[in-house]
């Protein structure tokens, strides 16, 4: 299994995301949006991708990737780059929905489905949540279901290209109807537990699952 690496210290975007879950920033209180129904509410859309992160770039090569999958499942995983390739693979068009409230459309994925994933881990039956662990120390939970969608895949390219590392390359997670920060960069890990347990930005006031459409930025608590 990957090691766990402690998340940088928090930078000035870290805790102005803290501040901002703490005053509610960026909440509408509006549950669609009529001039734009595949906008969410409080959301704008751009052309751009911009780059977040906790202030910490990860270089890890497609040659040094290691993907663990393990926790309350049949078949435990440990791939490198090479056997995640020999996989099927799958491509989706999705838009991305960030909670600082950029959205971008039309995005072209490429990777490995996670219904995919799943017929090869075999998660047994207590199996009802998803740790992500990400190589910068980052960690973010999924209910099952989320982490089963459709749409959600390993993502490898983007565009028809290898994902940037800025971006999350070699391989992130793409949960497309869910905020963008469930959707884990530089993936390392996925570990499937039977009780849920918070990540990262969960334990800083963020909301448990995310949903854009109900706007569900920050956490009821």
């Amino acid at each position: 299994m990957s090691e766990d690496h402690e998340p940088p210290p928090e930078s000035k975007l870290t805790r102005s995301k803290e501040r901002w879950a703490r005053e509610g920033k960026f909440l509408t209180g509006k549950i669609t949006r009529p001039e734009d129904e595949r906008l969410p509410p409080g959301q704008h859309l751009t052309r751009d991708w911009p780059v977040l992160d906790l202030g910490f770039l990860p270089n890890i090569s497609r040659e040094r990737w290691r993907l663990d999958v393990y926790g309350a499942v049949e078949n435990p995983l440990f791939w490198d780059f090479a056997q995640l390739l020999a996989q099927k693979q799958s491509q989706f068009v999705s838009d991305i929905h960030c909670v600082t409230t950029w959205s971008r459309y039309d995005n072209q994925w490429e990777g490995l489905s996670t219904s995919d994933l799943l017929a090869a881990c075999r998660p047994r039956d207590e199996a009802r949540f998803v740790m992500l662990h990400s190589s910068d120390g980052y960690t973010t939970n999924l209910a099952f279901e989320d982490f089963a969608a459709d749409t959600a895949l390993l993502a490898h390219s983007w565009s028809g290209k290898p994902l940037e590392a800025e971006h999350g390359g070699p391989v992130r997670l793409v949960v497309p109807h869910l905020y963008f920060w469930k959707s884990a960069k530089w993936l390392k890990a996925i570990e499937f537990l039977g009780d849920d347990a918070p990540g990262y930005w969960e334990v800083r006031g963020y909301h448990n699952r995310g949903d854009p459409w109900s706007e569900q930025r920050y956490s009821d608590d």
